[in-house]
């Protein structure tokens, strides 16, 4: 069983990583780790540099699972990235991170995890910091 977890540097990331190696250790399967900047950004708040992918790995092998690491950039919406990715490593569930917004915000601006949640096929796992 695979487990996909979309991951940016943040707590909410931080904390979808974990909630995704606990996933993961439990169905005795493995990780693939998405962390997905935007097709030519110069610079992307959402790519974890290479230190921090190393202590991702470092943290999931400790705890017995295995982890592919996907960091190829997306063109259009990253939650349609996220459920493309999912179908192609079949994956069993997807892990994703919460933030607080508010209503306002997520009428004006939309919601990423919304729509994964709206548009997966496959269970979701959405958790908090």
């Amino acid at each position: 069983m695979t487990v996909l977890v979309a991951y940016v540097p943040t707590p909410e990331g931080d904390a979808a990583f974990a909630a995704a190696v606990e996933e993961a250790g439990r169905r005795g399967g493995r990780l693939v780790l998405l962390n997905t900047p935007r097709e030519g950004a110069p610079v992307s708040a959402a790519m974890a540099d290479e230190d921090a992918v190393r202590e991702l790995v470092e943290r999931a092998a400790a705890a017995g699972v295995d982890v592919e690491v996907h960091q190829e950039a997306h063109t259009g919406d990253v939650a349609d990235e996220v459920v493309r990715v999912a179908g192609a490593v079949d994956a069993s569930v997807i892990v994703i991170g919460l933030r607080r917004r508010s209503p306002v915000g997520k009428l004006l601006m939309g919601s990423t995890a919304q729509r994964i949640l709206l548009d997966a096929d496959r269970p979701v796992l959405a958790v908090k910091p």
